[in-house]
């Protein structure tokens, strides 16, 4: 009897053990890839088209040495003024996308690699850390209408007083005397400070400086970096330069070298991962986020052109997405940045999604007139004299969409200006072998 009551109970544990492992190869991850990516191209220079021109965008797989499976393309397409369409398509033939615009701005046709089941399929590449990085296959291809056309809605009437009001409001709070500064790091060719300084607003400013070793008064450049959209601790730099100074500015003002739970008490108190999008914040220009980010922002360059081991002379900021937008402020509002090189601005067009039907520059949040104070487009008509090169602007980036970077760029006042456009390239990854078209103005550009 008891044979067969263990014969039983191990019986009914194989067929329980079976329905498990059953269940759990039905809901495995979908097809991970290492070869395969999507390929994309128009009929012509994507920036050249004209309006009521037909956009032709063609789309093959690479498969590389990977074995073709039953797949399917997913693609979604529209651009300003355009209605979203989304289809399906076989992926053993080309895919051809054609649509036109009437006037001045961008269309896209992002297209995606799914399973026969409609899950995403991704690929898998291995990091210099030797970490994987697991991406979805995706194209994220745009065109234009004569993007050198297109037009910013018209600035507040008291742009510029605002600003002085707030340059005033930070000259309000000193700070000569009242820097902390402690060292944090010491390395073989120079030293990490973790920096805070008093600012107008709810925080001061604060972030990591790095000084190399032996620097002699007034003989190094400063290097500033501004970090694009998120909610984690800072860190000591890794590594350091022996040839300038590099302060890398933390957007919200976080104290440094704290235990977890600051930061995350801290995170929670400024709005958690929607900080920003506060609408009742963002009814007045004063009270939003961005208010006490930009006069941080101001500060921290105050404080660095004090140090004696500046040149005087070369002042470079740069940043991307968010970095970016924070990279133009300083830019126009600071006439002693003398470079300055933004990548995929953030909120370039704030007003362009109501008042001209382009696609929206910041995400879930509504518009409001308080934000046009910190949109780059007006920015960029402050910046008279600084070097400014657009590292990179997306062709299909709809987190920082082309459009409003075209009039940034249109808009830049300064003689010298370059902006690099990605082909294929959304607001996280750039093909390999992106076909980049390069607009500009001034000196000759290195390639």
């Amino acid at each position: 009897m008891k044979k067969l009551l263990l014969a039983i109970v191990f019986s009914i544990a194989s067929i329980l053990l079976n329905a498990v492992e059953q269940k759990l190869l039905s809901e495995k991850e979908p097809e991970t890839l290492t070869n395969v990516r999507i390929l994309g191209k128009t009929n012509k220079s994507p920036l050249s088209y004209l309006p009521g021109e037909e956009i032709v965008f063609t789309f093959t797989l690479d498969t590389g040495k990977d074995k073709p499976g039953d797949w399917r393309f997913h693609f979604r397409q529209g651009g300003d003024g355009l209605k979203i369409q989304n289809g399906k398509a076989p992926v053993n033939k080309p895919l051809i996308v054609k649509t036109s615009l009437t006037k001045p701005g961008f269309a896209f046709c992002e297209v995606t690699l799914h399973d026969a089941s409609g899950k995403r399929i991704y690929s898998e590449t291995i990091r210099p850390n030797r970490k994987k990085l697991k991406r979805e296959i995706i194209f994220s291809a745009g065109a234009a209408v004569q993007p050198e056309k297109l037009k910013d809605c018209g600035e507040p009437a008291d742009f510029d007083t605002f600003w002085d009001q707030q340059k005033k409001r930070l000259a309000a709070v000193p700070f000569m005397g009242k820097v902390e500064k402690k060292l944090v790091r010491e390395y073989k060719n120079g030293y990490v400070y973790a920096i805070s300084i008093p600012s107008a607003g709810p925080r001061p400013a604060t972030g990591y400086l790095t000084i190399p070793k032996n620097a002699k008064a007034k003989s190094l450049p400063i290097h500033v970096s501004f970090f694009g959209y998120g909610i984690t601790k800072q860190v000591p730099p890794p590594v350091i330069s022996s040839r300038l100074i590099n302060f890398q500015v933390n957007a919200h003002g976080q104290k440094l070298e704290q235990n977890e739970e600051y930061y995350k008490d801290f995170f929670k108190s400024i709005g958690g991962k929607g900080y920003a999008y506060n609408q009742e914040h963002n009814k007045d220009p004063e009270t939003c986020f961005f208010n006490g980010m930009a006069l941080r922002n101001l500060r921290a360059l105050e404080y660095v052109k004090t140090l004696p081991e500046w040149n005087g002379k070369d002042l470079i900021v740069k940043g991307q997405s968010q970095g970016g937008l924070q990279t133009m402020w300083v830019a126009a509002l600071d006439p002693a940045v003398t470079e300055a090189h933004p990548s995929i601005i953030w909120c370039c067009d704030l007003a362009g999604s109501l008042k001209q039907k382009r696609f929206g520059a910041f995400g879930r949040v509504k518009y409001t007139p308080a934000l046009e104070y910190y949109d780059p487009v007006f920015m960029a008509k402050r910046i008279r004299k600084a070097k400014i090169v657009i590292t990179r602007a997306g062709l299909g980036d709809y987190t920082s969409p082309p459009s409003g970077l075209a009039i940034c760029y249109n808009n830049l006042a300064t003689p010298e200006k370059t902006i690099k456009w990605y082909q294929g390239s959304n607001h996280t990854i750039i093909p390999p072998e992106a076909e980049i078209i390069t607009w500009t103005a001034g000196k000759k550009v290195e390639k």
